[in-house]
């Protein structure tokens, strides 16, 4: 009696306490692994047992996927994240802004009904849209903390201008946007609080920057054709899953970590998960620096130089992926260890477990096979590479419609 009382008490607690949320990276990443591992096999196993005829395993979808009422409840998406970027709350419990204007004339001061004006705001947003429509960014959109943008029940895309700018904030969840035809924007003025503007110089034209940005997360977005990446994250930027997401038409597909010589990027950790890379892919699926990145369950069916590279000694973890190599026999190799002889990257640590190499992909692993970065580098426990497909199936931004399952 004396320990259901002690645990109805620590429930009670924990419901009533608020979350602290630190931008430090995850002290015990293994906890963060059996946690999603609990939730996959808890996937796996409602979908085995046909109690939910539309889980997948893929553990993110499956906790609101299934949901008919998905659109009256929202905020259930802040709790289903995973990875890394488990803690971006985004503007869970806070007010539902609905976009109603796709313009962007004034970046300055923006008119109340735009995405502009809705990201600046101090206070938690969850944002949606009205409608579909095409948002052509007068300059960067630079958002503050606490915010989500969700696209589900509308076609959106973000497009033919400068895109999302995600520079010293905390808990931002984008899901289910397409962003695509980035350009460079910047050397204008753009607001990016309700109290502040400034200066701006030129921005690289990616489809999502991430710098110096803590606990993101990037869910079920298309992303083509951009000027330069289509998720960068540099500068310190730390707890990130990236997951869900179909790319397609790029050459610079993904840079985590701003250059060799910025070492505070040691401390960035990076979930890649359950993306499907598609056609018209080049290289950088990621390419990755210092840190420690977390490669599970995604889909390669497209690259032309390689998939995944690094410099400065990065810790990659890449487990239940499948690779499908290009015919071209020349660009058969998943990795490629970059501005180091090999007496160098031979010692970064770099494994491949449990991957599916295809058409001849084979993957160059270095460093110790068993080295306790590895824990640094783990964020969740890979289903079988043979799952893939299913798991991935549904990458991309959905065509999710009111009163019917997303």
């Amino acid at each position: 009696m004396a320990t259901t009382f002690l645990s109805l008490l620590f429930l009670l607690f924990s419901l009533l306490t608020p979350t602290l949320i630190s931008s430090s990276p995850v002290q015990d990443p293994e906890f963060v692994a059996q946690e999603v591992h609990r939730k996959i096999n808890a996937s796996v196993a409602r979908r085995n047992l046909g109690y939910l005829s539309c889980a997948t395993g893929n553990p993110i979808d499956d906790c609101w996927r299934c949901d008919p009422n998905w659109e009256k409840n929202r905020q259930r998406l802040a709790d289903c994240a995973i990875g890394f970027g488990k803690n971006a709350i985004g503007g869970k419990n806070g007010k539902i802004y609905v976009v109603t204007d796709s313009g962007d004339d004034d970046p300055v001061t923006p008119k109340p009904g735009t995405l502009r004006y809705a990201v600046i705001q101090d206070e938690p947003l969850w944002i949606i849209f009205a409608r579909d429509m095409v948002i052509k960014l007068k300059e960067e959109l630079i958002m503050n903390s606490f915010k989500t943008i969700d696209g589900r029940g509308a076609s959106v895309h973000i497009a033919g201008g400068p895109c999302i700018t995600i520079q010293y904030v905390t808990n931002v969840i984008i899901h289910g946007i397409n962003i695509h035809d980035c350009k460079q924007g910047g050397n204008a003025m753009v607001r990016d609080s309700p109290r502040h503007y400034g200066w701006r110089t030129i921005s690289d034209g990616d489809g999502v920057s991430i710098f110096g940005g803590s606990h993101v997360w990037v869910d079920h977005c298309s992303l083509s054709n951009c000027n330069d990446g289509l998720i960068d994250a540099i500068h310190g930027s730390t707890g990130i899953t990236i997951s869900n997401n179909y790319m397609t038409h790029h050459d610079k597909v993904m840079l985590l970590g701003h250059s060799d010589s910025y070492t505070q990027d040691k401390s960035m950790q990076v979930t890649i998960a359950f993306n499907h890379f598609g056609e018209g892919l080049v290289q950088r699926m990621p390419r990755c620096r210092h840190g420690y990145f977390h490669v599970v369950n995604n889909d390669y069916t497209h690259w032309e130089m390689y998939a995944i590279g690094g410099s400065a000694n990065p810790t990659i973890n890449s487990q239940g992926n499948r690779f499908v190599a290009p015919d071209d026999r020349f660009s058969k190799e998943v990795t490629k260890h970059e501005d180091a002889p090999e007496s160098e990257w031979k010692g970064w640590n770099w494994r491949s477990e449990g991957d599916l190499l295809v058409n001849g992909a084979f993957f160059t692993a270095s460093g110790a096979g068993a080295s306790s970065s590895y824990a640094r580098a783990s964020s969740l426990s890979a289903r079988p590479s043979s799952l893939v497909g299913s798991i991935t199936t549904g990458a991309g931004a959905l065509s999710c419609r009111k009163g019917s399952r997303c």
